[in-house]
This record gives C-alpha cells, sequence and structure tokens, in this order.
C-alpha cells in the first residue's frame, strides 16, 4: 500500500509509504490519496488529519519520474494526475496538518497548498526544481504564491535545483507555521490536529471554508491559465530527460 491511514481520537494520520522513492507520487498512488480524501468525508469519526511522508528523508518529491502519463495532442488540455490529490480538491474540509521531514519539493506543494497548516523539522528543506528541468512551474508556484511573499516564490520557482530554501527560512516567509527538531513534526502536528478535533466540527469546517474562501478566487483565476502555460513553455519529454540525467550527474544546490 502506497498510502497508509492510521486513526486515533479522532485524528487520521494519512502517510505517503514510498521511502525508497523520496514518497515520489506515481499513478497509483495518486489515485489512493483521492480514495483516502473522499473516504474520510463520509467518517464522521475524524474530524482533523494530518498528512506526513514515510522515512525521514523525505516529505514527498511530487511526480514520479517513472510514472507515464499519456498526454492529449491539443495544447489547450494537459492531463496532470497531480490535481486531484490534494484534500480540497475532493471536497474535504475536515483541516488537515501537514508534517514535513526531508525534503518537500515540486508536486509536493500540491499537497502543501491543500493543508491548512504546515509544521517541519528544522532539517527540512523546499525547492522547486521545474525550471532546470525544462519545465514551467504553474500549478506549484500558484499554490505557494497563497502561502509565500511573491519574491520568495518567484526566487524558489526560477533557482530550481540551485537553491534550496530551509525550513527557517520557510517558517520566516510564512510557508512553515511551526518548526520542530528533527524526528517531531509528525508528534507537533498530531498534537496540533488533536485540539482542533475537540472542537466542534461545523464550527471547524465552517472556518476552513472561510479561510479558504479569502483566496480562492485569485486562486481559480491563476490556476485557469496553468495548463497554457505549461504546453507553451515545456520542453519535449525527450529533453527534460536529458536534462533530469545530466543535472543529477553534477547536482549541487546552496541552502538559504
Amino acid at each position: 500500500m502506497t498510502v497508509h491511514i492510521e486513526t486515533e481520537a479522532g485524528v487520521a494520520v494519512v502517510t505517503l509509504d514510498r521511502p525508497a522513492r523520496h514518497n515520489a507520487i506515481d499513478l497509483d498512488t495518486a489515485a489512493r490519496l483521492t480514495a483516502v480524501w473522499r473516504e474520510l468525508r463520509f467518517d464522521d469519526g475524524i474530524r482533523a488529519a494530518v498528512l506526513t511522508g514515510a522515512g525521514g528523508r523525505a516529505f514527498c518529491t511530487g511526480i514520479d519520474r517513472s510514472a507515464a502519463v499519456p498526454q492529449p495532442s491539443s495544447p489547450y488540455s494537459i492531463d496532470d494526475p497531480l490535481l486531484t490529490i490534494g484534500p480540497k480538491a475532493n471536497d474535504l474540509w475536515k483541516p488537515v496538518i501537514a508534517a514535513v521531514e526531508g525534503m518537500a519539493c515540486g508536486g509536493a506543494f500540491y499537497l502543501l497548498g491543500e493543508c491548512e497548516f504546515v509544521v517541519a523539522s528544522r532539517e527540512a528543506t523546499f525547492f522547486d526544481p521545474h525550471t532546470a528541468y525544462g519545465m514551467v512551474s504553474a500549478y506549484e508556484a500558484v499554490l505557494m504564491a497563497q502561502r509565500m511573499p511573491y519574491g520568495e516564490v518567484a526566487r524558489m520557482s526560477l533557482m530550481g535545483t540551485a537553491e534550496r530554501v530551509s525550513a527557517r527560512r520557510a517558517y520566516e516567509t510564512g510557508l512553515v507555521s511551526e518548526l520542530t527538531e528533527p524526528g517531531g513534526a509528525l508528534l507537533a502536528a498530531r498534537r496540533a490536529a488533536a485540539v482542533i478535533a475537540s472542537y466542534p466540527t461545523e464550527a471547524v469546517q465552517g472556518t476552513v471554508r472561510a479561510v479558504w474562501a479569502a483566496r480562492e478566487a485569485d486562486r481559480a483565476h491563476a490556476l485557469a491559465q496553468a495548463p497554457h502555460l505549461i504546453a507553451l513553455g515545456n520542453l519535449p519529454a525527450d529533453r527534460q530527460a536529458g536534462l533530469f540525467e545530466e543535472r543529477g550527474r553534477g547536482a549541487s544546490y546552496r541552502l538559504r
């Protein structure tokens, strides 16, 4: 099972469980995440959730590059399996807290962008590799622009693999709401989720909807442009693969 769930005292802990692949998301994992969020909608015993990744080395590194995703020939249509992996995309309005250890990059922002807030280990890092591989960062950049100042999002999106945002910097710029010692993110997130789960669920879900509505109009307008920007700006798949292999051999980055 690539995603597993544990429940306790009204809290569901949803864990991406592909540590050998840095919890990258293949098509089976994407489908499983969609199913999990939709199942939680109907479980009245669950009042809050925590999302994390197994293994400690990575929260999630986005789409698994081995996943074959057929694309339509039209530039007006793009099939993106990550569009439905988040809780809000599946109409789940129970609060979800992300617990991040290790790397969170690329398509991980589809998940972080739909969580209420992020708890991270001091050793966590965040980056967006798209531009380094000849790909447009569209959905990821839009989602992070809802959480971070423009300049920080632009820098992270444009610097690609050359630079990683430290957990401390992510905390300073608003992406992360709480820092913990290494290995402590899940415990802290569960503690917060337990408090929220103890409150009347109608009030909690209504508050989630209210906070989400405050930014939804701008987000929806920006996301509508994403497919066209990706179709126009992405290099062909074979050239992306070449850049991936080339940069993988000589990878280096700066932490800020």
